[in-house]
């Protein structure tokens, strides 16, 4: 297993502090309603949920800025919301992390803002998700949004160390503005790194690095091949395809693969020790590569830190981050 000292992590970590990062795409809110499933509903052959409490949480590209926080990152959330109740608890969330900024949330009237309702039930000792509720709009943003958009994002990166595209193809990701902003972004030598979906994979460029989950690698290149050697003809194809740097391949529980420049691929090993939950384990690895790379860490170190996270976060219930003390003790672990 690659690793990485409890000393070196700690110096990356606490320099996690000094580099801003951008995040552009999907924002979303996050809901959780828990209770307990003890019998099945006469009406239909469903569970009942006698409902105990609710919680909201940030999610899609607003995940990826709770996981900065959380990490002790600066972090700066640019995006779309609807003018309705849940974008105004989405900005109060962001508020409440600390990185609200008033224009940073272009509001769309034309469109709701995107809520993922999940009810969680406990029963027999475990807690499972019954049903996922989804409330959006996913056609592209309109052209004056665009424009809008256009111009907060050319001020927020003009002196950022990273900026992180979160991609859940629900629309505030369009080809104008990827092709208006990573160039914009390059030229400044600010790192890029995106988490892709499939509509728009053959915008993402220019970027330093590209980190779909191993299903997305798959279809990206038409590929059924889930083997190693499969995700490494994968993984190259994306970045000649892309003309990117790197290639970061997430793996689930076979934890990552990274692909830098013509080396061999690297793989590193998955350090969870109990998998609940992977809602948000993306998010949770590019915000950390995100921080990392902006500390000064090289790709491979920041694929490990990045995967130490993932390995926190998968072992909550429900969308979590990691925090940079979890972190570090997580290494102290390893040693």
């Amino acid at each position: 297993m690659i690793q990485l000292s409890e000393q070196r992590a700690a110096e990356l970590v606490r320099g996690m502090s000094d580099g801003g990062v951008v995040v552009y795409g999907d924002v979303m809110l996050d809901e959780f309603v828990w209770g307990e499933a003890t019998r099945i509903s006469p009406e239909a052959p469903v569970p009942v949920v006698d409902i105990q409490r609710e919680s909201v949480h940030l999610g899609g590209a607003a995940n990826v800025v709770a996981n900065l926080v959380s990490l002790g990152a600066r972090a700066r959330m640019i995006g779309v919301v609807g003018d309705d109740r849940a974008g105004e608890r989405l900005r109060a969330e962001l508020k409440d992390a600390g990185v609200y900024a008033a224009d940073d949330l272009v509001i769309d009237g034309a469109r709701p803002t995107t809520v993922k309702t999940r009810i969680i039930a406990h029963s027999h000792g475990h807690n499972q998700t019954i049903v996922r509720a989804d409330r959006e709009a996913r056609a592209p943003i309109g052209t004056e949004v665009e424009t809008r958009l256009v111009r907060v994002l050319k001020e927020a990166i003009d002196g950022a160390s990273a900026f992180v595209v979160s991609d859940y193809d629900k629309g505030a990701i369009t080809r104008r503005i990827l092709s208006e902003i990573l160039p914009f972004a390059t030229e400044r030598n600010v790192l890029v790194l995106i988490d892709p979906k499939i509509r728009n994979f053959d915008f993402y460029r220019p970027a330093t690095l590209i980190t779909p989950n191993h299903h997305e690698a798959l279809r990206l290149t038409n590929s059924e091949d889930h083997t190693d050697a499969g995700l490494r003809v994968a993984a190259r194809a994306i970045r000649e395809r892309l003309g990117c740097k790197s290639v970061l391949i997430t793996r689930g529980e076979r934890g990552l693969m990274l692909l830098e420049k013509d080396r061999e691929p690297v793989y590193v090993e998955t350090v969870a020790r109990e998998v609940y939950d992977v809602t948000g384990a993306g998010d949770t690895v590019i915000a950390t590569l995100a921080a990392s790379l902006a500390a000064g860490a090289k790709m491979l170190e920041a694929a490990v830190i990045a995967n130490h996270a993932a390995g926190i976060v998968v072992g909550k219930v429900g969308t979590a981050t990691a925090s940079a003390e979890e972190l570090l003790a997580s290494f102290r672990n390893d040693e």
